[in-house]
């Protein structure tokens, strides 16, 4: 990470389709990993026929960064952690994204996943500004 962190604007939406399967990813500005937890309850909530919900967030805690994901049974490594590492790569904080994946009846394969994945989530953030967080490390 370089010494500037950036977090977004506003709260944003991107929505992929990939052989029929539809990915929502959402992206949510936070300032706590308690409001991230609680955004991630409420969306599983609102999703419930959604076949997965994919979340991953950096959060400024206590003088240091929390970093947190989770593939909700996506194959390991091709949902949560290449959503992350985007997020890092924008040297992004203070940020939530949690994509929901409705199954279109055709297997995406590893490869297939994190480039959907990370294709929507690209989306969301081209629909939101990234601006500079003040008095960064």
């Amino acid at each position: 990470m370089s010494n500037k962190l950036y977090t977004i604007k506003t709260n944003s939406v991107g929505t992929l389709i990939e052989k029929n399967s539809k990915f929502v990813a959402q992206v949510f500005k936070i300032s706590s990993e308690t409001e991230a937890k609680e955004i991630i309850k409420n969306i599983k909530k609102e999703n419930k026929k959604a076949n997965h919900n994919v979340y991953a967030y950096t959060v400024m805690g206590n003088e240091q960064i929390i970093s947190r994901y989770n593939d909700d049974k996506e194959p390991h490594g091709t949902a949560g952690r290449p959503i992350l590492f985007l997020l890092n790569g924008f040297d992004l904080c203070n940020v939530l994204v949690i994509v929901t994946r409705y199954f279109g009846g055709t297997l995406l394969g590893k490869g297939g996943l994190i480039r959907s994945y990370t294709k929507s989530v690209k989306i969301a953030l081209d629909n939101t500004e990234i601006i500079e967080i003040e008095g960064t490390i």
